[in-house]
């Protein structure tokens, strides 16, 4: 499987577009009073992080980020678009909170950065924009220190077989799609701020829970653990409703399906 270099530039010019619709609706005050954007689950999940040097992978805005650098580690965040990272810059500024930002589409990050860390995080609505899945695991083995630990959390990609659009559960869209790409165009509402119409296309790939694994193990990682959930931090599907935890669930008729997991393995 190659790397889509048309996908990468089709997606560039997508986020370089809404960063800073962005970065005016993610809720930025949690990190400028003092808190974090991370869910407890992470929280939980990621054991204690003061200290460790981490490697953020697809850092858009940066709110992560300096959530991280707030728990107490030392952060390099990565994205493909100069926009987003303007956008962490200018939030790292007003908080306070340091971290290293490099604009580099994924899979050239070898050019630009010659180390190794504690940890990687990538977390959430992440791998939709990953063409190779197996490069995908390349990178992050190459990043780890021997014993160095991956967290993810991402969308369950048994989710995004329904339909979106409508309610109840209509299935609508492969599970197995082999690595090819769909393409979404514009003129759709932002999924952060619905009265923004994004005017860029995109191109999104769809990962199974096998490739996903299977890409990690074959790169020499060990997985830890994979965690399924009932909850999602967004209006994934229709028949969603917000939870007072303000997570998005679907009715207890509908809710006997996975849409969130967790994922942490080491490298031996």
């Amino acid at each position: 499987m190659s790397r889509d270099y048309t996908a990468e530039e089709i997606n560039k010019k997508h986020w370089n577009e809404v960063a800073p619709v962005h970065g005016r609706s993610y809720n930025t005050q949690i990190l400028i009073d003092g808190g974090h954007h991370l869910d407890p689950t992470q929280v939980l999940e990621l054991g204690e992080i003061k200290g460790k040097k981490i490697l953020h992978l697809q850092c858009h805005i940066g709110t992560d980020t300096l959530s991280l650098v707030r728990l107490g580690a030392e952060l390099t965040g990565i994205d493909i678009s100069g926009e987003s990272l303007k956008e962490a810059a200018r939030l790292s500024e007003i908080t306070g909170l340091k971290a290293r930002f490099i604009e580099t589409p994924l899979f050239d990050l070898p050019d630009k950065l010659d180390e190794t860390f504690d940890m990687i995080y990538t977390s959430i609505g992440v791998l939709c924009w990953i063409s190779n899945i197996d490069r995908w695991a390349g990178i992050i083995a190459r990043y780890l220190k021997p014993g160095g630990t991956l967290y993810l959390m991402e969308s369950h990609p048994f989710m995004h077989v329904f339909d979106d659009e409508t309610a109840g559960l209509t299935v609508k869209y492969p599970y197995f799609t082999h690595g090819k790409p769909i393409d979404w165009p514009g003129d759709w509402p932002d999924y952060s701020d619905e009265n923004y119409i994004v005017k860029s296309p995109t191109r999104e790939f769809s990962w199974t829970m096998g490739q996903i694994h299977n890409s990690l193990t074959d790169a020499g990682l060990q997985i830890k653990f994979i965690h399924e959930f009932d909850f999602l931090h967004w209006k994934g599907l229709e028949s969603m409703t917000k939870s007072e935890d303000g997570f998005w669930r679907l009715p207890p008729h509908l809710n006997k399906i996975p849409i969130l997991f967790s994922l942490k393995a080491t490298k031996n």
